[in-house]
């Protein structure tokens, strides 16, 4: 691959990947700073301050920030998580130096105008709302307060309309210039990309970020795990389960995760097979395991009748359990090549690209070859899938949480018990 790095004196790392067959190019600038790195009267800061970096900057208007991008055929856009938050942009690759100009400039000179801010605010509250009339929202954000209770990784990245009324500019500048530090910065850019023009833009225009690392968040610590129900007024009753999984640098990574494809993974899934399939008990189950840097998440998510809600869960226990002990390699080797088709297919968007080297570098230090990354996904077999799956029905107790109306609900959580007293944790050790 035509990957590139180049590491400034600062410590930001500028990272390329030439894909010659392209005319347009996918850039942006990952830090390594998210929702788990605010402090109790900063929740929702991260996510405030991605959306404030567009509302305009001591040289550009908000308006004046999108139509100089949007003027050359491009787009703009950010998003926040739990670890990181991203700015990037889609342009032709006569116009990647505009872009980073405007990437720079929306983070090095943000104004941070008080009545943006204030109508800003608004618009999340905004955000705030629509996300509590979306179910499967709602439960997941219960499911994160129980598997990381008292934790910022516990609490929603959007914060509530309580914390954003108290956040102001004043904290946005603080939050910026204690976060956004240059060894914690990637710019990444794939496509139709000069690497050393790439560099020398970076190196001029990101001059202005402290050259010292930013502070490291607290360990995250999962939770004794339980049950919660929430009784709202729904057709559905939506279920979800987690357990603690393993973190980004975890040797049995790409085990657990081929595990998860082989439960819950697709349409072949052994989950949507005996759930949807066989029984027609849901129209959506699916299970995912969430990577982070010292910790990991394994999540379950399905919705089915509030009558239903016990039989499901139970399915979905046995189901999870008899997984462990009768994987087979025709599975294994279906999942393995499920996860190679999306790495290579990632491959061929340089906007997929772009994002996958940020990521890279800020979990591993480095980008992963292609040929390491199918190293590992080969290495994958039913013996370290199977020692994967145990580790994680022995890890934690299982969380989970059951949204709807019924008296279904308290039975169905009751169910997910089952789910670590199996003879999957008895023979793990």
């Amino acid at each position: 691959m035509s990957v590139e790095v180049t590491k400034l004196p600062s410590g930001l790392t500028v990272v390329t990947d030439n894909m010659p067959h392209l005319e347009t190019a996918a850039l942006g600038v990952w830090a390594g700073v998210g929702g788990r790195d605010e402090k109790p009267n900063e929740h929702g800061i991260s996510h405030l301050l991605e959306h404030m970096a567009f509302k305009g900057t001591t040289r550009r208007s908000a308006r004046e920030i999108v139509e100089e991008i949007e003027a050359v055929g491009g787009d703009l856009n950010a998003g926040t998580s739990t670890e990181t938050t991203a700015y990037y942009a889609r342009v032709m690759k006569a116009d990647v130096p505009l872009s980073l100009d405007v990437l720079a400039d929306i983070l090095a000179n943000p104004s941070f105008v008080p009545d943006e801010l204030e109508r800003e605010k608004s618009v999340i509250v905004q955000e705030i709302g629509a996300a509590q009339d979306t179910p499967d929202d709602v439960v997941f954000e219960h499911l994160n307060e129980l598997c990381y209770p008292d934790q910022p990784m516990g609490r929603s990245l959007l914060g509530t309309a309580k914390t954003l009324k108290l956040l102001d500019r004043d904290m946005l500048r603080g939050y910026l210039a204690n976060h956004y530090r240059a060894p914690d910065m990637v710019v990444s850019a794939a496509g139709a990309v000069d690497h050393k023009r790439v560099v020398a833009e970076v190196e001029e225009r990101f001059a202005s970020f402290d050259p010292t690392p930013a502070p490291k968040p607290e360990p995250a610590m999962f939770g004794k795990g339980g049950s919660r129900v929430v009784h709202r007024d729904l057709e559905q009753a939506h279920l979800t389960l987690a357990l603690e999984g393993v973190p980004q640098t975890d040797p049995a990574l790409f085990s657990l995760q081929v595990f998860t494809n082989v439960v819950g993974g697709g349409m072949s899934s052994r989950l949507f097979q005996e759930v949807r399939e066989k029984r027609g008990l849901c129209y959506s189950i699916y299970a995912f395991h969430a990577p982070y840097s010292d910790t990991g998440f394994f999540g379950l998510y399905t919705g089915t009748d509030p009558a239903d809600a016990p039989e499901m869960m139970e399915v979905v226990v046995d189901v999870i359990n008899e997984a462990v002990e009768t994987l087979t390699e025709a599975e294994v080797a279906r999942a393995k090549a499920q996860m190679k088709a999306g790495l290579l297919m990632a491959l061929e968007s340089c906007s997929s690209r772009a994002e996958q080297l940020a990521r890279h570098i800020l979990a591993y230090g480095r980008p992963q070859t292609l040929e390491e990354l199918l190293g590992r996904i080969n290495a994958v077999d039913v013996e370290s899938t199977q020692a994967a799956a145990r580790a994680l029905l022995a890890r934690s107790r299982p969380a989970v949480v059951a949204l709807g109306s019924g008296r279904g609900l308290d039975t169905a959580v009751n169910f997910a018990e089952g789910l670590t007293t199996s003879k999957a944790r008895v023979r793990l050790h």
